[in-house]
């Protein structure tokens, strides 16, 4: 062919749609980096951290099909992989290129090797490693059809040497083929659902991301089977909007109404979903789960029905076998319900807060009725994480990301930088945690460099305030989840773009008007209220005992004030869940 090997996998990416490498180049990668500069059709992205190269591919993966991301020998392996832990999990399309040192050094305890069989396996659906040319495009294309199909990421060992290599011809095909399928269970299958739905006067649906694409059949089915719809966190932006039956999320971010509809119901559809808190679902009634991947049924609680299928597939079909409700009293009752919850919730929108204590709430709200109705939001783990899942909503248009199955911290402002590249045109606003940002403050370099219009959120509570809640329901007094912060806004506009601080609540809207006009990255720290916590839509007694003990145990130590301030700031939502 008269081209390198490290040419080849340029081309193979190029014909196989990747637009990007997210990578930091050096020693094992030059070769790659070098192929891309004389390809031109294919763009390298300078991130300052491999963690953040990751979850910048798994946002742009998520929103755009496969995306890639490359570590080079040893540390730059270790960098990927939380990143890539966490693409694999959510279950989206990802290459993760990891060259290796040069292969006579294999075995040999050479400076920077690593084991990449052993250090990838357990986050990958496909992991290998190329020691000749003749091997490279075959892996190659072996690992995106892998990516593509089992949706994870494959690992593609590369060795530095390889990459420098005259490239072979591939006998087999060098594309990854797309097919469209239709899968549903088998008419009997379906039938036995129907008939279950049909004989039960109280049906709820449960539906997670895998059951966005089935929006408009979904609808038609709860107005069938007068069935209030909650979801998961994943699932919100695809269901929520143009949705007279939801009643919200449940899971330790949810609000009430959702959990007490599934718990009321005979009858409970899972619907794309693989929601991990088996605590908040129902145990005394039947239910009926569907899922493209069989070995996810059942393993978060006892089914009566099992079926395997896409969703867009199933419900389809299933619809013509309902038979039409009359009686709609139980959809009513959890529609007044989740009324009631909304109420509650807006009150913490109406207080605003005070002097660099501004309600969270108030803020994300504020964001939501500003931003675009096509934006995509990134969230951190955490409490920002509480605020995206409770004040943003969804539009059909509107998308949001975080790190949702692998709940790592840092991830908001990566995606963001994800999430712009595969959408130049659109809003993206990430929902940055004090702490989550601070660990990766780095890449707010990358931002620049690239001029990523990104508008970065900080919710700066000088705590790391999710850990705050465990702690406290478990018992224990706050310790060491404080954070003595920089100045946010000095440190963005030391990275060259836009910063910008807000202390007091008048100030929310002036700030979000002025970032959101901006023709380019800005950072809005926002000082909330470190107090401001979120219960989940369940508690235990022993989580009130718990977090009664904590408080008590912290007046004991001489922190009433404190104590004082998280009492008043929280009051409603104990009476929320009591």
């Amino acid at each position: 062919m008269g081209i390198k090997v490290a040419d080849q996998i340029v081309e193979m990416l190029v014909e196989n749609n990747v637009k990007r490498i997210y990578a930091v180049t050096g020693d094992s990668l030059n070769e790659l980096n070098d192929a891309v500069r004389r390809n031109g059709k294919i763009k390298w992205i300078h991130v300052r951290h491999e963690e953040v190269g990751a979850y910048a591919a798994a946002a742009e993966a998520e929103l755009d099909g496969l995306a890639c991301c490359a570590g080079s020998s040893g540390p730059g392996h270790v960098h990927l992989i939380n990143g890539l832990y966490d693409a694999n999990r959510s279950g989206v399309p990802m290459i993760a290129i990891a060259s290796t040192i040069n292969t006579p050094e294999f075995g040999v305890d050479y400076f920077q090797a690593t084991n990449t069989y052993k250090l990838f396996d357990d986050c990958s659906v496909y992991n290998e490693l190329a020691s000749t040319p003749k091997q490279v495009p075959r892996m190659l294309q072996a690992a995106m059809q892998n990516a593509v199909h089992k949706k994870g990421v494959a690992v593609f060992g590369l060795p530095g040497d390889v990459s420098s290599m005259p490239a072979e011809e591939s006998a087999t095909s060098m594309y990854n083929y797309h097919s469209e399928t239709i899968l549903r269970p088998s008419d009997h299958e379906m039938q036995k659902f129907a008939d279950l739905v049909n004989k039960h006067p109280k049906i709820s649906i449960y539906c997670g991301i895998g059951a966005r694409e089935a929006h408009d059949d979904i609808i038609k089915l709860a107005q069938l089977l007068k069935a209030p719809i909650g979801y998961s966190f994943r699932g919100k932006m695809g269901m929520q909007y143009n949705n007279p039956y939801e009643v919200g999320m449940t899971g330790l971010l949810g609000v009430p109404s959702a959990f007490h509809a599934m718990h009321e119901s005979d009858v409970v559809i899972l619907l794309g979903t693989d929601f991990p808190y088996e605590h908040f679902m129902p145990v005394k009634n039947k239910i009926i789960q569907v899922d493209i991947k069989p070995e996810r049924l059942g393993r978060r609680a006892k089914l009566e029905i099992g079926l395997t299928g896409k969703i867009t597939d199933t419900v389809a079909a299933l619809l013509p076998l309902i038979k039409e409700k009359e009686d709609d009293s139980f959809l009513k009752a959890q529609l007044e319900f989740y009324d009631k919850v909304k109420e509650n919730l807006n009150i913490y929108v109406e207080e605003t807060g005070s002097e660099k204590h501004i309600s969270p709430e108030f803020v994300a709200s504020t964001i939501n009725e500003m931003a675009n109705d096509d934006t995509v939001f990134t969230v951190d783990t955490g409490m920002c994480c509480v605020w995206g899942a409770r004040y943003i909503d969804g539009t059909g248009k509107r998308i949001m990301l975080g790190s949702f199955n692998h709940g790592s911290m840092a991830n908001a402002m990566p995606m963001a930088i994800g999430a712009q590249l595969a959408y130049p045109d659109r809003q993206v606003i990430a929902f940055c945690g004090d702490g989550g940002l601070s660990m990766l403050l780095g890449d707010l370099a990358t931002i620049k460099q690239y001029n990523l219009p990104i508008k970065l959120i900080v919710f700066n509570n000088r705590s790391l305030g999710m850990v705050q809640l465990e702690m406290q329901v478990e018992g224990l007094p706050n310790h060491e989840t404080e954070m003595v912060n920089p100045d946010f806004k000095m440190v963005a506009e030391a990275m060259g773009f836009k910063g910008i601080s807000v202390s007091e609540p008048s100030g929310v809207k002036a700030a979000l008007k002025d970032a959101f006009i901006h023709d380019g990255p800005v950072l809005v720290n926002v000082f909330t209220n470190p107090q401001a916590l979120a219960m989940p839509p369940k508690m235990e007694f022993d989580q009130m005992k718990g977090y009664a003990l904590s408080i008590s145990k912290m007046i004991l130590g001489g922190r009433m004030d404190e104590v004082l301030e998280m009492v008043k700031t929280n009051y409603k939502h104990m009476k929320e869940v009591l």
